[in-house]
């Protein structure tokens, strides 16, 4: 767990700088209408972290194993409207939430890290598999927006 720690702390501080050097109107190009822009994407990543804040502190006292509850990424970056949110807004919440999820990673024990989860029918991992999948979701989509 401490790798995957020191790599949300770097993907952090990467994601930061690269995207506060752009205007809001480049970050806001969109290279198709059916695709994201970068601040969609940053949006995204926002509510990732939002839902998997709460999976993350609900699977401590949760009944086990923890069912995972899917939700609606598309609709989501649409109805938050984050195409026209002011982009220091969003980075501001977007660390702001990886640093609430990095403190609540960091209390965790090998017992915790073993606490199950259902993230489908049949389909049982643990919360050491959910918070080094979440990092990588976030190493994804930072890849996306920096190509």
């Amino acid at each position: 767990m401490k790798q995957t720690i020191r790599n949300l702390e770097e993907l952090l501080k990467k994601g930061l700088k690269y995207l506060s050097q752009f205007s809001e109107l480049e970050i806001s190009k969109k290279i198709d209408v059916d695709k994201w822009s970068k601040k969609e994407i940053l949006g995204h990543l926002i509510d990732s972290g939002i839902n998997n804040l709460q999976r993350f502190t609900e699977i401590q006292f949760e009944s086990k194993p923890y069912r995972i509850r899917k939700y609606e990424q598309n609709k989501l970056v649409k109805v938050n409207d984050y195409q026209n949110a002011e982009i220091k807004e969003l980075l501001n919440f977007w660390v702001s939430i990886n640093n609430r999820i990095l403190n609540l990673m960091k209390l965790q024990t090998e017992k915790t890290l073993n606490y199950k989860i259902e993230l489908d029918k049949d389909n049982i991992s643990d919360l050491r598999f959910l918070m080094t999948d979440y990092v990588n979701h976030i190493e994804h989509h930072l890849n996306q927006i920096m190509k």
